[in-house]
């Protein structure tokens, strides 16, 4: 039956007004594999129910605690319970709500970054080996197809051993004090309480380090960071600005910036070897340049023939039709689909390509070393081990 029918899951958090929550549902249901069946989509009882209608769930699967929808669920049969959990809800409630649904046996994705601490990372770690579950972390970036490519380019040696890492990461949404107006994301996002240490690095500049790694597969050794706070009385950084060496030698920059005046969404990454250089930018995300030392550039497109393999996995429209953000992070649901089928089907051994629990405590390490160093006047500081 696991093979033939469609997956069931249910979401925490993303009620009305939920910027992520609506990508999660639309990214889900690109593919047409899975159904939204239930939902603990607020904690007020009144959002709960308006976001359930909604979004057309059975008044006796729209809860108002996440609790008692991860118990009830798990109840369920097979085929009528939620295969898959989402969890959307605001940083410092990620770590409880994961742990209620691992802890009956039900299957987790959690968007980034993964909890409030690095501490709670390893408590989310321990938990998701105990269980034996599926456990997938959205940094969607990594779903791009020419990412992909790119990361294939950099395992094929095509451009050397790596020298320079650059990642940016630039807004200018929060160049005004929009959290004194009311304004939901930003509320949550400057408030340590919420977010955690860090509200730029930890909301935009986690997904820069990450990009990085998954391209490279390089592992950091130490960083030397600044963190500023540009606008109002804010507890935490709206701009932060990192040198990074890496275990290989190489060197990085990285900043990330929400007071960026006239910067939309402009994650980009440059990646420098011996033999080459590879540049990706988020906001042109069909487009990777590569250039061979001493050669003219090439610009690879999505969707050609010529690209590997793993890059046309990932890819559902032909070349000359533009896929972006909502297909990047179906394509991490894709592959979460594919254990949760190899899974119900007693299959074991599956490689997939979504990142994990391990990226997500990494992420968190990332972080905290990068706090560390920003309170630090020491000119380095050594990453936190994992």
């Amino acid at each position: 039956m696991s093979a033939t029918r469609k997956l069931r899951y249910g979401m925490v958090g993303g009620g009305k007004d939920s910027f992520i929550g609506a990508v999660h549902r639309m990214a889900v249901n690109l593919d047409g594999q899975v159904d939204l069946v239930a939902g603990c989509l607020s904690s007020s009882e009144e959002k709960a129910r308006l976001s359930g209608e909604a979004l057309f769930l059975a008044p006796d699967r729209t809860y108002t605690s996440f609790t008692e929808m991860a118990k009830r669920e798990a109840a369920l049969p097979e085929g009528e319970r939620i295969d898959f959990v989402s969890i959307v809800t605001p940083n410092h409630m990620h770590l409880p709500v994961a742990l209620a649904f691992l802890e009956q046996g039900i299957n987790v994705v959690c968007d980034k970054p993964m909890t409030l601490t690095l501490d709670e990372a390893k408590t989310l770690r321990d938990a998701v080996q105990r269980s034996g579950k599926i456990f997938a972390l959205t940094h969607n970036y990594t779903g791009y197809p020419m990412v992909k490519e790119a990361r294939e380019i950099v395992r094929r040696g095509e451009i050397g051993k790596i020298l320079k890492i650059v990642a940016e990461y630039p807004q200018g949404w929060l160049l005004d004090e929009i959290e004194a107006t009311g304004q939901k994301q930003a509320e949550w996002r400057t408030d340590p309480a919420r977010a955690g240490a860090s509200c730029c690095l930890g909301d935009i500049g986690t997904h820069a380090e990450n990009l990085g790694r998954y391209i490279t597969g390089l592992e950091i050794e130490a960083i030397c960071a600044e963190f500023t706070t540009f606008v109002g009385h804010r507890p935490l950084e709206d701009d932060a600005n990192l040198l990074v060496r890496y275990t290989n030698g190489a060197k990085g920059i990285l900043y990330a910036s929400q007071i960026s005046a006239g910067e939309e969404n402009n994650l980009n990454i440059r990646i420098y070897g011996t033999k080459g250089s590879l540049a990706w930018q988020q906001e042109h995300p069909n487009e990777l340049k590569f250039q061979p030392k001493g050669e003219p550039a090439r610009i690879l497109r999505r969707g050609n023939d010529y690209v590997s393999d793993v890059a046309k996995k990932f890819t559902r429209l032909p070349f000359g039709h533009p896929e972006a953000f909502i297909e990047a992070f179906a394509n991490i649901y894709l592959e979460v689909i594919a254990a949760v089928r190899d899974q119900l089907a007693g299959k074991t051994g599956g490689t997939y390509d979504f990142p994990t629990v391990e990226d997500g405590v990494h992420g968190m390490a990332f972080l905290e070393t990068a706090v560390r160093s920003a309170k630090s006047d020491a000119k380095w500081t050594a990453f936190v081990g994992v």
